[in-house]
């Protein structure tokens, strides 16, 4: 008989998947399992850890590398854990290791400008080179004039040491100390041979090649800083005057506390008038560059002593011809750091003034580092 329907297809099943056997589900779960443990830095795929002397070390290979990010996520992991101590020995060892890396690299900067320098020729008089050059922790120049022995004198029987005893200071304690002082208009003439006659016995000079002249302290400051940057490699330089007593140890415990920081300009800052009337001391004749009559000058370090950085001192040198020089020689310093990354240091133990302030002051436990007098106040040579 024949069909007058037409029968449906059956539909095919799909195969039936083999089911895992009891062996694999575990080893798909043990691998999973690690990988998750190795993926979240909880275990370590390591060789056993390298000997004093390293020579496993290089061995470990890759390993050493997940070792490394373990260890450093156990620290952290401890840190978190711990008390507050702890983590602010952390965070204070990360704050000087983040310093020492500005210093490092602010000295790289540097040293490159000083190859750039040689390479055009260079901007200064006299570009700094480290090599080969005496090491030291601080220079002090004493700013001094063909006129002020006794001033020179003065010092030498307070807190400058004379013959052995300065060279002693230098090689022990890094200090060096000496008179900056230039040469006549007339090189060669009285002045200048009396000045040969007084280093003949104490060898204690920086003889600079400057016209002497009160009015030219701003070119004196700016040749003091090239020779010294190319005499020395030191940590800091200071300028003081022939009119203040230092005391040493002070003076140098204040400047280390700065010597993890590059570019560090350290003085009693001040911001005076600027003074537009002729005839005034400390008259100002590019006032008017300051903006209007009785504005203020930007902060900058008093000229009896201040101290600036090796960077600061080297770009100082570096640049030299294109500085600009202001009357006063504490403002035109301020000036040429002004515009650049310095951090400026108000430090009050530089600006003691009568003996009764740096009495009071040494009752109170804050020994003055430099007094503008001839009074107790003086520091001690070391």
């Amino acid at each position: 008989m024949a069909l007058t329907e037409r029968q449906p297809l059956q539909e095919k099943k799909a195969p039936r998947a083999r089911p895992m056997s009891a062996k694999a589900v575990v080893a798909l779960c043990a691998t999973s399992f690690f990988l998750g443990l190795l993926l979240s830095g909880r275990v370590t795929l390591l060789t056993p850890p390298s000997t004093s002397n390293g020579g496993s070390a290089a061995a470990s290979g890759r390993g050493s590398g997940i070792s490394l990010f373990t260890d450093d996520c156990d620290q952290r992991s401890k840190v978190d854990d711990g008390n507050p101590n702890d983590i602010m020995k952390e965070v204070s060892r990360t704050h000087q290791a983040i310093q020492s890396l500005d210093k490092s690299v602010s000295s790289l900067e540097m040293e490159l400008a000083v190859e750039r320098a040689k390479r055009n020729g260079g901007l200064g008089l006299a570009v700094p080179s480290k090599g080969g050059l005496p090491k030291a922790f601080v220079v002090i120049g004493i700013n001094t004039a063909f006129s002020s022995k006794k001033r020179r004198d003065s010092l030498r029987d307070t807190w400058v040491p004379r013959g052995d005893k300065l060279r002693r200071l230098e090689k022990e304690k890094g200090i060096v100390i000496r008179f900056v002082i230039g040469h006549s208009a007339t090189p060669g003439g009285a002045l200048d041979r009396a000045i040969d006659v007084e280093e003949a016995a104490t060898a204690d000079f920086m003889r600079l090649d400057h016209v002497e002249g009160y009015h030219e302290l701003s070119a004196k400051t700016r040749t003091y800083f090239a020779a010294a940057v190319a005499t020395w490699d030191a940590d800091f330089y200071v300028k003081v005057d022939d009119d203040v007593h230092v005391n040493l140890g002070m003076l140098t415990a204040r400047l280390a506390k700065h010597r993890a920081r590059p570019r560090v300009y350290v003085g009693c800052m001040k911001s005076g008038p600027v003074l537009s009337q002729k005839g005034v001391k400390y008259h100002e004749p590019e006032y008017w560059k300051f903006g209007d009559e009785g504005n203020k000058y930007f902060r900058h370090a008093t000229g009896q002593i201040y101290a600036v950085s090796r960077d600061l001192a080297s770009y100082i040198s570096i640049n030299q011809p294109i500085l600009h020089r202001f009357a006063n020689e504490d403002v035109s310093l301020g000036a040429w750091l002004l515009g650049l990354e310095v951090e400026h240091v108000d430090d009050r133990s530089l600006c003691c003034a009568t003996p009764p302030d740096c009495e009071w002051k040494k009752q109170a436990g804050n020994v003055c580092a430099a007094s503008f007098d001839w009074s107790s106040c003086s520091g001690e040579v070391l």
